[in-house]
C-alpha cells in the first residue's frame, strides 16, 4: 500500500495516528483492511483472531476467553473490536456469548492494558429491518425474537455506552452500512455462491433497500471516528451517499454466476417460510448456510440510513461510487478465480 494518508476532518484537521493499535478479528474482512491501513501509516499494529498469523503479530483467541490473548493487547493506545458472530444463522446463546459478553471482555482487556480509546464496530443491523427513511443515530434499536444478529449488535452497543458513561474508557461506536469490496464474504463471496447454485432469492420483489459502502470509504470513516476528539461517546453511521435496491446490487452476482435474467423474487411471507424450512433442515444436517429467515428480513429493509452526523462532525465523505466499487469487486473475483 503506497501513499496512504489519514482522511481530513470537518475543519481540515488530520486525526492523530496512534502509536499502537490492537484489533480483534484482525484476519477478517474489515479487521485485516484496518490492520493494513494503520500499519501503512506507521502505527504498531497487533491483533487477535480465531487463527494466528505470526507474520502479522496476530495471536489465536476468541472473545469468550480473553485470558488467552489479553497480554498481547497490553500497551496499545487504540483498541478496535471488529470481532463478532458474522452470521445470520447462529443460535441465541452464541450471539450472547460472543457479541455481547465478549464485548465486555474486550472492554476489560482494553482498560487493563492501558488503552486510551475503544472503538466498537457495530452495524446498521442494530436498527432492525423496519425503520424510517434516512434513519439516524437517534432511532431505537431492534428488539424481539427475529433478526438475532441485529438484536445482538444493539445489545453490544449498550455494553460499550455503559462503559463510556461510567468513565471507564473513552468509547466510540461505528455502524457501517453493507460493507463490500475485494475480500467481502458477506456481500461478495456468499451471495455469489448462492447465485451460482441458482438459490439466490430476493423478497419483496427485490425492492428492499441496500446501503453499500466500499471498504476504503469505511476505513476513512473509522479512522476519523477513532482519531478525532469530538467522536468520543458518539455513534456514527458510515455508508455511501445514496442507497440502491437489493435487485440492483445482487443482479451483479447473478450475472457473475453465469446466469441470465434476474434472481428469484418472492413475497416476503413465502421467502420467510421457505428459508425457515431450509434453515431447520440445515441445522439437523449440520450444514452451515446463510439461507435463513433473518437474511430475508435483511433483504427487505424499508429505508435508507442518514450519514449526516458523520459528515457534520467528522468530515466523512464517501468517495467510491457503486459503479466503481462493483468494478473493483468484479476484477478481484476474476483475479481470485471465483468467476471466469
Amino acid at each position: 500500500m503506497t501513499d496512504v494518508k489519514m482522511p481530513l476532518g470537518t475543519d481540515g484537521q488530520t486525526p492523530r495516528i496512534p502509536k499502537s493499535v490492537f484489533i480483534t478479528g484482525a484476519n477478517g474482512f474489515i479487521g485485516r483492511a484496518l490492520f493494513n491501513r494503520y500499519k501503512a501509516l506507521g502505527a504498531q499494529v497487533r491483533g487477535m483472531d480465531l487463527c494466528a498469523d505470526r507474520e502479522h503479530d496476530i495471536v489465536a483467541g476468541d472473545l469468550t476467553q480473553p485470558q488467552h490473548w489479553a497480554e498481547h493487547a497490553k500497551g496499545c493506545e487504540l483498541f478496535i473490536n471488529t470481532a463478532a458472530v458474522v452470521s445470520l444463522a447462529a443460535r441465541w446463546q452464541r450471539y450472547r456469548e460472543v457479541s455481547v459478553q465478549g464485548v465486555r471482555h474486550c472492554l476489560d482487556v482494553a482498560i487493563a492494558g492501558g488503552a486510551e480509546r475503544f472503538v466498537q464496530i457495530s452495524s446498521i443491523a442494530a436498527l432492525g429491518w423496519q425503520y424510517p427513511e434516512l434513519a439516524d443515530e437517534t432511532c431505537d434499536v431492534v428488539i424481539g425474537e427475529q433478526y438475532r444478529y441485529g438484536v445482538a449488535k444493539g445489545a453490544s452497543e449498550h455494553v460499550v455506552l455503559a462503559s463510556h458513561a461510567a468513565g471507564e474508557i473513552d468509547c466510540t461506536i461505528v455502524r457501517p452500512g453493507d460493507v463490500y469490496g475485494p475480500g467481502s464474504r458477506a456481500w461478495l463471496i456468499e451471495p455469489l455462491k448462492m447465485a451460482k447454485a441458482g438459490i439466490l432469492m430476493l423478497p419483496k420483489g427485490g425492492t428492499g433497500i441496500f446501503t453499500p459502502v466500499y471498504i476504503d470509504d469505511l476505513l476513512d470513516g473509522i479512522m476519523l471516528a477513532a482519531g478525532l476528539d469530538q467522536a468520543r461517546g458518539h455513534i456514527f453511521h458510515l455508508s455511501s451517499a445514496s442507497p440502491t435496491t437489493c435487485m440492483t446490487f445482487f443482479s451483479n452476482h447473478w450475472r457473475w454466476g453465469g446466469r441470465s435474467g434476474a434472481p428469484l423474487r418472492l413475497p416476503l411471507f413465502l421467502a420467510v417460510a421457505l428459508t425457515q424450512f431450509v434453515w431447520r433442515v440445515n441445522q439437523l444436517l449440520k450444514i452451515n448456510s446463510e439461507i435463513t429467515p433473518d437474511t430475508m428480513y435483511m433483504f427487505s429493509r424499508t429505508g435508507d440510513i442518514s450519514i449526516a452526523k458523520a459528515q457534520r462532525m467528522l468530515g466523512y465523505q464517501p468517495k467510491v461510487s457503486l459503479t466503481e466499487g462493483l468494478r473493483r469487486s468484479e476484477e478481484w473475483l476474476r483475479a481470485s478465480g471465483q468467476i471466469t
